[in-house]
C-alpha cells in the first residue's frame, strides 16, 4: 500500500498525543511527502530530511520522537548515520525503511541499535502502528531519564557524611554498626538517617534502597 493511500486506517492511539516528533530521512522526495501526508493524517508531528547531515543539522538532544530512515541514501547512508548517532549517545528510536534487497543490511541496522524494520512498499497502518510503538518506548525512556534526573538531584544535595551513611544503611547495617565503622555515636547516625530520608524523599528503607539502585552510580 501507498502511505499516500486514503483507505489506511488511521489510529489515533495515545501516542498519537505525545509531545515527540517523527523524523523522516530519506532523499526520495515522493516517499518523504507521503509519510509526512500519513504521519500528518494521524495527527502526528512530523520534520522530513532529504539527507542524513539535513537531519543533524537540524536535531538538538532535547527533541524527543522517533526516526524512520531510509537504509539506502546517497552518501551517508541509513547504517552511516545509526552508527554516528549511536557514537554521540543519541538515543531515538529508529526504525529502518528498506527494500526488500536491503533486509540483511537492516538487520545489520537493528545490531546497531536500531528497533525495528519495515519493507517498502508498506502498509500504512502497518507503519503507523510500529511508529506509535517506538513513540511510546521514547517516551516512557525519557519518563525514566527525568526520574533518574531528579533522583540524582536529592542525592547530590546529601553532604559527604550524609552520603556515607547512606551508603552503609542501604548496605544493610544496624545504626550501632554504622556508628561503630564510622566513629560516631547511635543519635548522630539517626540524625543522619532522618536528613537522609527527607532529603531524598524516601519514604522508607526499601524505597531508600530502590533510590540508590535506580540511580546506580556512588
Amino acid at each position: 500500500m501507498n502511505p499516500t493511500d486514503h483507505s489506511a486506517k488511521l489510529d489515533a492511539t495515545p501516542s498519537a498525543k505525545l509531545d515527540a516528533t517523527v523524523f523522516v530521512i530519506d532523499d526520495d522526495e515522493a516517499m518523504r511527502t507521503g509519510i509526512e501526508f500519513l504521519m500528518r493524517s494521524a495527527g502526528l508531528p512530523v520534520q522530513t530530511f532529504e539527507s542524513g547531515q539535513a537531519f543533524l543539522d537540524y536535531y538538538q538532544p532535547t527533541m524527543a520522537g522517533c526516526m524512520l530512515l531510509d537504509v539506502r541514501m546517497a552518501g551517508m547512508d541509513g547504517l552511516d548515520l545509526l552508527e554516528h548517532l549511536r557514537r554521540q549517545r543519541i538515543h531515538l528510536p529508529v526504525i529502518m525503511v528498506t527494500a526488500y534487497g536491503d533486509v540483511p543490511m537492516a538487520v545489520r541496522a537493528m545490531q546497531a541499535g536500531a528497533c525495528d524494520f519495515i519493507e517498502k512498499p508498506f502498509d500504512a497502518t502497518v507503519l503507523l502502528d510500529r511508529v506509535h510503538k517506538a513513540l511510546r518506548h521514547e517516551m516512557a525512556n525519557r519518563a525514566d531519564e527525568e526520574q533518574r534526573r531528579q533522583l540524582r538531584q536529592r542525592l547530590a544535595s546529601l553532604t559527604p557524611r550524609e552520603r556515607e551513611v547512606m551508603e552503609l544503611v542501604v548496605s544493610g547495617l544496624l545504626n550501632k554498626q554504622i556508628a561503630g565503622q564510622l566513629g560516631i555515636s547511635i543519635k548522630t547516625v539517626e540524625t543522619h538517617r532522618a536528613c537522609i530520608m527527607q532529603k531524598t524523599q524516601a519514604g522508607s528503607l526499601a524505597e531508600l534502597v530502590r533510590i540508590r539502585l535506580t540511580v546506580g552510580e556512588k
